[in-house]
């Protein structure tokens, strides 16, 4: 097992430190399936491993109160033999029962997109471990068919619950330990499984993130070249308007004009890819067609607002758990994606007092009254020190795990798209994120090409504050090194870090790369010289550019 730690543990990418989850995994896995040990202390190692931090209070201290991927691994362990099933917490599997449009309110011990989980691993516990309440016994046992009805439902084309290699897995061996192996929702799921394994035996965490990674590339492109940015997605145009949700959603009871992270049937819509489509859109000369999506996709985004005035991921108002609250980096995205819209003369009705025109479309004043929430969340949002702390991307070397770069980054993007700059928050986020630079001209806990990008657009946004000068001459100066090097390939686990789960994009780091050096060549390139750029230029050399006396890495 040459992924194993030296501590003994196994991290969730081969890029990762250990985790306590993804070792009590693993060392479930091989109780479960009989292989041998590579070596014959790997076993002893990982036990050794467990117990130095924590065993499985150590496991519930990491995900506190949400049960999302704790009740999992220890239904793992538990099917392994490695613990009582008394440890695993009872989930509640008839509540998937209730009307779509009630999960919100019923206060699930789970997040929104883990009802298929809720109902096999709630079904696996109560099997394994009844409940003493004769009331309780009766009232699951009344509701497991009806809840397998339910799951069915909810299982895409594919297989694969949002075509995520984890969720699938929990709930094919949650049903294959309660007699359900043949049921059809398992044996889907056990060919998405075979269907998506990888030549080296490794599964990723999802099998694509096509749309997403799609859009983040276009809008990458426009940061340099605008022309280069629309021939691009001109190419790609009907593929993405395809991508686009026209029904109701089975998932999440979402309605149509949303995209999802991939044009695979297990994608659901969600508020940072409709926000990156619409903003990859928003490059398109005048169409109808795109214009009718844009239309859809705004109103859609509309809708999705929380009351606090900013964005979740799937579900309005759905709960309290990390992953369902609103996010300063959906929120700003989805600012982003309006603004874009907002400026274009097909973008938008005229203003109207109703929130809607004759045709359901959204006017130019529900879209201001949108904004102006989004803005007042961010405000509410920001740290003391001056970040913002986003919800979808971390860093496991944070002591937090978290990624405020990331966060800052982005927001400080829809300060500069709506001529905010002088806010005293903007103010405050550049001078915080010019302080994390490093000796060398990066930016990240660990140096990274992917944060450095970030950092470096971001500051690149100020429109030329000759406050930051320097910062941005010496992180550009690193990231051509590490473009001419060939270094900007080398991708960091960036993972969700409310879920403790990493995992990291090989076009991450490509991408990043291409938008702060178009926005720089943008920025520096004389205009009368201005000229459709490569995809990775060499930017010329004024002053600003100038070799940084600080070494390279």
């Amino acid at each position: 097992m040459p992924a194993q730690n030296r501590d003994g543990g196994w991290g969730d990418t081969d890029h990762s430190a250990s985790n306590i989850a993804t070792t009590m995994l693993v060392r479930a896995a091989f109780q479960l399936t009989c292989l041998p040990a590579a070596a014959a202390d790997l076993l002893q190692r990982a036990d050794q491993y467990v117990r130095t931090q924590g065993g499985i209070a150590g496991l519930r201290r990491r995900y506190g109160r949400d049960k999302t991927f704790a009740v999992p691994i220890l239904t793992n362990y538990a099917l392994a033999g490695l613990v009582s099933w008394k440890e695993v917490s009872p989930l509640p599997f008839e509540l998937a029962c209730f009307p779509q449009a009630w999960f919100r309110h019923l206060r699930l011990p789970v997040v929104s997109y883990a009802i298929p989980a809720l109902v096999a691993i709630g079904q696996a516990r109560f099997f394994h471990r009844q409940p003493w309440n004769p009331l309780v016994r009766w009232w699951r046992r009344a509701a497991v068919e009806k809840s397998l009805c339910v799951l069915e439902k909810l299982q895409p084309a594919s297989g694969g619950f949002l075509e995520a290699t984890p969720l699938t897995s929990f709930v094919v061996m949650s049903l294959a330990s309660i007699g359900q192996g043949r049921h059809p929702v398992a044996r889907r799921g056990l060919d998405f499984l075979l269907n998506s394994v990888r030549e080296d035996g490794s599964w990723p965490i999802d099998t694509n993130l096509s749309t997403w990674v799609t859009t983040l590339s276009l809008n990458a492109l426009g940061a340099g070249d605008r022309q280069t940015a629309v021939e691009a997605s001109e190419r790609c145009a009907d593929w993405l308007l395809d991508c686009q949700c026209r029904d109701v959603h089975p998932y999440t009871g979402a309605a149509p004009g949303g995209w999802g992270w991939s044009d695979l049937s297990g994608s659901v819509p969600d508020a940072d890819d409709t926000s990156g489509a619409l903003l990859a859109l928003a490059s398109y000369d005048q169409d109808a067609r795109v214009a009718d999506a844009a239309r859809l996709g705004i109103t859609w985004l509309l809708d999705l607002q929380n009351s606090d005035g900013g964005w979740p991921t799937f579900c309005r108002g759905w709960g309290k758990l990390p992953f369902d609250r609103s996010g300063s980096d959906l929120t700003a995205h989805a600012l982003r994606a309006l603004h874009a819209w907002q400026v274009r003369e097909d973008g938008l009705p005229s203003p109207s007092s109703a929130g809607r025109d004759g045709l359901g479309r959204p006017s130019s004043a529900s879209v201001a009254r949108a904004i102006e929430a989004g803005f007042q969340y961010l405000g509410r949002q920001q740290q003391p020190d001056g970040s913002w702390t986003p919800l979808w991307f971390g860093n496991q070397h944070h002591p937090c795990e978290e990624n405020p770069l990331y966060g800052t980054a982005r927001v400080l993007l829809a300060y500069a798209d709506f001529g905010k700059l002088d806010h005293p928050a903007a103010r405050q986020a550049a001078a915080w994120l010019a302080k994390q630079q490093r000796s060398d001209g990066s930016w990240g806990a660990e140096p990274s090409v992917e944060e450095t990008a970030l950092a470096v657009e971001a500051l690149l946004a100020l429109d030329g504050d000759s406050a930051y000068h320097q910062h941005v001459e010496r992180g550009l100066n690193w990231l051509i090194e590490a473009v001419e090097s060939g270094r900007f390939r080398q991708c960091s686990p960036i993972g969700f870090y409310f879920a403790k789960l990493w995992y990291y994009e090989a076009l991450y780091p490509i991408v990043f790369s291409v938008s702060a050096l178009g926005r720089a060549v943008r920025r520096f390139e004389p205009a009368p010289a201005r000229r459709r750029v490569d995809l990775l230029p060499r930017l010329p050399e004024p002053t600003l550019l100038r070799p940084s006396p600080a070494p390279l890495t």
